[in-house]
């Protein structure tokens, strides 16, 4: 099967540098999916899981953010950050994701737009970590 080149670089470094069989991201247009040979592409990243195989093995990243081209038979994923799903800490998520409830239940009865905005966001990164880390058995 033809592979096409990974790269998942964040602020900190690379985090992915492979050939793979397959990537599926989440755009903000929705998931897609990238083969080898694929045409120029160019999308935003929402917070989510990219799912990415090779040689038959499915690997789970949590990213938050960014951008994605594809050119040359290469995908490369510039991204706000990016976990491994074996790397995750699913209880620790698990507490984000209550502390960030808290946060929007108080944040909407006060009306406190900036309180809102940065629990949704806290929100979203504990679920999307908690969904990674429960595909990533340990």
């Amino acid at each position: 099967m033809a592979t096409i080149h990974l790269e998942v670089v964040t602020p900190s470094g690379p985090v992915v540098n492979e050939d793979v069989d397959i990537v599926s991201a989440p755009g903000y247009g929705g998931d897609f999916g990238v083969l080898a040979n694929h045409s120029l592409f160019l999308s935003t990243i929402k917070i989510g899981g990219l799912v990415y195989k090779q040689a038959g093995t499915e690997k789970h990243l949590m990213v938050s953010g960014g951008f994605c081209e594809v050119s040359n038979n290469k995908i490369t994923f510039l991204v706000e950050s990016a976990e491994s799903g074996f790397d995750i800490d699913a209880e620790r998520a698990l507490r984000a994701k209550e502390r960030a409830e808290k946060r929007l239940a108080e944040a909407k009865t006060q009306q406190e737009k900036i309180n809102i905005t940065r629990a949704e966001a806290a929100l979203q990164r504990a679920l999307a970590r908690l969904k990674v880390a429960e595909k990533s058995p340990r």
